[in-house]
């Protein structure tokens, strides 16, 4: 099994500045819980992070706060019930649904699967402009910010921010202050 880069929990520590010797983690009990029940494995550095560190914050990111492992943001679409996690995440490249030709026979289907497979909300910078982590499928440990018009990946190997992948790499470029699709800017 992967393990979390003790640099990378040093990190996400003082990023959030967390420093209560784990009483707003959920502990490992409660992690594996969530995953038996909902047939993934957390990706890591995330998964040592609620467990060990904290489960959710109200300081961000993103702009509302990081919401708790089993949590959605408040203006989610649904109750939840229709959130499958162990679906594979469908995309594996940005997909602006509102502007772009659809490449998928059934759009609509696969706007629902980007929504509700593979990937958990991590929160919500308002307006239904969602931040998810990707936990099945060829995209797993990836971040996307999930629009209504779209999907976008997080991390420079995807040419819209500077930053490096994934959950650490997301939370670092938050915690350097630098503006969410920054590439543009830094050429």
């Amino acid at each position: 099994m992967e393990q979390a880069a003790p640099e990378d929990i040093t990190a996400l520590r003082e990023a959030f500045g967390v420093d209560d010797g784990g009483e707003s983690a959920l502990g490992w009990e409660a992690v594996r819980a969530f995953e038996a029940e909902h047939g993934v494995v957390l990706p890591e550095p995330y998964r040592t992070f609620v467990a060990e560190v904290t489960d959710g914050s109200f300081q961000g990111p993103p702009e509302f706060g990081l919401v708790g492992l089993a949590e959605l943001p408040s203006d989610w679409h649904s109750d939840g019930t229709d959130l499958k996690p162990a679906e594979p995440f469908p995309l594996t490249e940005a997909w602006l649904w509102e502007a772009d030709e659809s490449p998928f026979e059934d759009p609509e289907a696969v706007v629902d699967q980007v929504l509700n497979h593979g990937s958990l909300v991590l929160g919500t910078d308002g307006c239904a402009m969602n931040w998810h982590l990707v936990v099945t499928g060829p995209q797993r440990g990836h971040i996307w910010h999930i629009t209504d018009v779209g999907a976008l990946p997080f991390g420079a190997e995807f040419g819209h921010t500077t930053s490096a992948p994934g959950f650490a790499g997301w939370v670092r470029h938050w915690a350097a202050g630098k503006e969410w699709f920054d590439a543009e800017s830094a050429q």
